[in-house]
């Protein structure tokens, strides 16, 4: 199975399900952006999945199919916002389909943003400097920038 590849330089922290970012200002809204990824497990999985079933509890071969879709997607919907010159996507959600027994669609959306840290000076160019400035990859944030859970 093909892993997707993270998107280099996109801070996982500017993705929410909240409509705004918390010492943050939305300059321009880049519309929607999703990941979508259909995934089956194969019928060696299938076996390996009934005999967990006997026995009750997580059944964790289709723990780790759906972990791995709902990541693959997130980091689909993350590399349609770098494609727009999004830093940031607000509304991220997720949604699952069966398409057919055994096959599923799962999507992640959101809305693709690109913020500027509240405080940051405003564009002095104007729109041609806000656009090129969008295009280049965003600074990463220094340690303690931003409140995280794990710091």
């Amino acid at each position: 199975m093909q892993q997707v590849q993270q998107v280099p330089n996109f801070d996982h922290r500017l993705v929410t399900t909240a409509f705004e970012l918390q010492g943050f200002t939305v300059m321009q809204n880049l519309g929607v952006v999703r990941g979508i990824i259909v995934r089956s497990r194969s019928a060696l999985g299938n076996i390996g999945a009934s005999f967990q079933q006997l026995f009750g509890g997580n059944i964790t071969i289709y723990t780790e199919l759906c972990e791995q879709a709902r990541r693959d997607a997130y980091e689909i919907m993350i590399q349609h916002a770098a494609a727009l010159g999004a830093n940031a996507i607000i509304g991220a959600r997720y949604d699952a389909t069966e398409i057919t027994q055994g096959v599923t669609e799962v999507l992640c959306y959101g809305t693709a943003v690109f913020v500027r840290p509240n405080g940051a000076p405003a564009y002095a160019g104007g729109p041609a400097q806000a656009s090129a400035e969008r295009m280049a990859p965003p600074v990463p944030p220094q340690p303690g920038q931003y409140p995280h859970p794990n710091q």
